[in-house]
């Protein structure tokens, strides 16, 4: 829930009711087997603290086969307290860590363009912007 909270202060779409953690934990186990995925876990004295989940994903036929598969970390997230003290990049470490190992040549991770403090984390993290996704309500 504590992504969800976060995330609703920039996009008010996120749900806040609480089911919608377990539906999203089992949408999120059933990816990770799907999805070749793996999760990590960041722990303070016995609690956790943070996780990051990585995926494989492929691109359209469009994109040339050499970078067609590639990692992509479906969450981040850093609970308040923990915030500030490279728990993030730690985590955001351990996913291209894992994508290295794997013989991936490219990580994507995504976010919304509303959260400016995210942007500019993944930002110092050596992500640049890729792809644009526009809305428009009617």
């Amino acid at each position: 829930m504590g992504s969800q909270r976060y995330e609703h202060e920039v996009e008010p779409n996120r749900r806040l009711d609480p089911a919608v953690a377990d539906e999203y934990f089992a949408e999120l186990v059933e990816e990770l087997a799907q999805k070749q995925g793996r999760a990590f876990v960041a722990e303070r004295q016995g609690e956790v603290i943070g996780w990051g989940v990585l995926v494989v994903e492929e691109a359209p036929l469009f994109v040339t086969e050499e970078e067609r598969t590639y990692a992509y970390i479906t969450e981040l997230y850093v609970n308040e307290e923990a915030r500030g003290l490279g728990v993030g990049q730690a985590l955001i470490a351990a996913c291209e860590d894992e994508a290295r190992r794997r013989g991936l040549r490219q990580i994507m991770i995504g976010a919304l363009s509303a959260n400016s403090r995210t942007m500019d984390i993944y930002g110092r993290a050596g992500y640049r912007p890729y792809t644009a996704e526009l809305r428009k309500y009617l």
